[in-house]
């Protein structure tokens, strides 16, 4: 059923801005608003309404899974009480796994340029899980304040060779930051990146009814820490919605190693005029490889190609449980890890408690 079609039966239109335990908070849109009768105008509920609701147990038994972001179908809503029940979830055009939200169609990554410093490995790394949605990427390196021009054009220089056009903001001096939140109007926009880069500051700045929990950057770890909790849409004054999602200092290399490549804009460009050799190139000691070169970000891709096939192995061998090896982390810097040979099981390990139970709550229904 298309919105269209919902609009003219008068049904209730809404999207998923908050998911927490088995409610879920609806914000009605504008014209839904409107149906509201005359004798509710003076409600508590802000305008237009914002709902917490429940999903049909219908959804429930055919597996519909609710997600932030999600446009759908509010009935029996309960203006006094400020409630409602999602009836049905319109088809969603974008959905990512890690943050669980629907319909997005962009990605805001923010990091620093100072306190904590750019760690080229890192942003390398998030820009890769970026670019693996298939979403927009848009780049903001906050803290400009903190840097001189000549350093800011240093980046900028670096950056573009990668593939990427900063907009250099600060959040402190509010530099920029009107300019940053023009490429968010009319959208649903993810913002991430590491924690105390200012996230959550800037999207005080861009909706000032947000008020998020900032936290400080830890002076012995240069690293911040982490204030977001769950993942929330926020309605921005220009229109579209800003997504702030928890912080995670190292996302997985959990694509596929053969698509990995098509994941750093410097390479794509070098493919798309010529082609390797195999088709199936990992572009590591094959010959005529058009990909392996001189570019800055090629030990990047190929660190990023053996978490990649680590990854994958460790799937498959998951999947198979006859499986003799098991994978190990080697050391706590960049997650590098190995597989080693798992040790027998005990045999002869003590049944527990619980387990006795069990075994004779089954005994007796046997016996009955």
């Amino acid at each position: 059923m298309t919105g269209e079609n919902l609009a003219v039966t008068g049904q209730l239109l809404g999207t998923v801005v908050a998911v927490q335990a088995n409610f879920y908070r609806v914000q009605l849109d504008q014209k839904q608003g409107e149906m509201r009768e005359m004798g509710d105008q003076d409600s508590h509920l802000p305008y237009p309404p914002l709902l917490l609701c429940t999903r049909r147990t219908r959804l429930k038994k055919i597996g519909q899974q609710v997600m932030v972001g999600d446009r759908v179908v509010v009935e029996e809503p309960d203006w006094a009480g400020g409630r409602g029940a999602i009836a049905d979830v319109l088809p969603r055009h974008s959905e990512l796994d890690r943050p669980a939200i629907a319909n997005v169609n962009q990605i805001l990554l923010v990091f620093a340029v100072a306190d904590p410093p750019l760690e080229p490995y890192q942003l390398s790394r998030f820009l890769i899980k970026a670019e693996s949605t298939g979403l927009d990427v848009l780049l903001c390196l906050n803290k400009s304040d903190l840097i001189s021009e000549l350093e800011q054009q240093q980046v900028s220089d670096r950056l573009l060779g990668w593939g990427y056009q900063p907009i250099f903001i600060s959040v402190k001096d509010g530099i920029n930051t009107d300019q940053a939140g023009r490429y968010l109007s009319d959208k649903i926009t993810v913002i991430a990146g590491p924690s105390g880069v200012g996230k959550s500051s800037l999207i005080n700045i861009l909706i000032d009814t947000a008020k998020l929990r900032v936290g400080e950057v830890s002076g012995k770890l240069a690293r911040g820490r982490h204030t977001t909790r769950h993942t929330e849409l926020f309605e921005l004054p220009s229109g579209g919605m800003l997504a702030d999602t928890p912080g995670f200092n190292q996302p997985d290399m959990d694509c596929i190693p053969e698509e990995l490549i098509h994941y750093f804009p410097e390479a794509r460009k070098r493919l798309a005029v010529a082609s390797c050799r195999f088709s199936d190139c990992l572009h590591r000691d094959e010959p005529e490889c058009v990909v392996r070169g001189d570019w800055e970000r090629y030990e990047h891709y190929l660190e990023f190609l053996d978490a990649a096939i680590a990854h994958q192995t460790q799937m498959h061998h998951q999947a198979d449980p006859e499986s003799t090896m098991k994978l190990k982390s080697k050391s706590k810097g960049k997650g590098q890890s190995q597989y080693e040979p798992k040790l027998e099981s005990k045999k002869y390990r003590r049944i527990s408690r619980k387990t006795q139970l069990q075994d004779l709550q089954e005994l007796y229904r046997d016996e009955e």
